[in-house]
C-alpha cells in the first residue's frame, strides 16, 4: 500500500499536478476604508471527498475585497489560530459563511462535514474568533 501511495504522489508531482486538499486564500482590499478581517487564510474540508475543494477553491472576487485562491496539498504550518465549523451548503461555496444554517434545495452534506480554517495574517484575530464562534465553530489560538 505504501509503494502505491508513493508511486501516486511521485506521478502527480512529475505531471506538475498536486492532489489539492486545501485552499490557500490571500485577501486584499481595493479600498483603504474596507479592511478584511483576515488577509491570509487556508481552509480544508473534513469528512468530504477530496475533490470538493476543487469546486470551492475558485478565484472569485467580491465588490471591495479581492481573494486570490490557490489549491495546495495542505495548509502550511505557522497559523496563529484556527476554526473548526460545521460545513453548510453556503460554506461549501463561501468558507467564510461556515456554520450559517441556510435552507437549501441542493443535496445534503454529510452530517459530520466540517470546514477547518487556519488564520495566518489576521489583523483582527478577535473578530475572526467572534465570527467563528457565531458560526457554531470551535476556535483555537495557536
Amino acid at each position: 500500500m505504501r509503494v502505491f501511495t508513493m508511486t501516486l504522489m511521485l506521478a502527480s508531482l512529475a505531471s506538475g499536478e498536486v492532489l489539492a486538499e486545501a485552499c490557500d486564500v490571500v485577501t486584499r482590499s481595493s479600498s483603504e476604508a474596507v479592511k478584511p478581517v483576515a488577509q491570509h487564510t487556508c481552509y480544508t474540508f473534513g469528512n468530504m471527498p477530496p475533490e470538493a475543494i476543487n469546486w470551492s477553491c475558485s478565484n472569485e472576487s467580491k465588490d471591495m475585497l479581492s481573494a486570490q485562491k490557490q489549491k495546495v496539498a495542505r495548509c502550511a504550518d505557522g497559523s496563529v489560530g484556527s476554526c473548526i465549523a460545521p460545513l453548510t451548503q453556503e460554506a461549501l461555496a463561501n468558507p467564510e459563511a461556515a456554520g450559517n444554517d441556510q435552507p437549501s434545495t441542493r443535496p445534503g452534506l454529510p452530517k459530520d462535514a466540517r470546514v477547518v480554517t487556519y488564520y495566518y495574517d489576521t489583523p483582527s484575530l478577535g473578530q475572526a474568533r467572534t465570527e467563528c464562534e457565531r458560526s457554531n465553530g470551535i476556535w483555537q489560538t495557536h
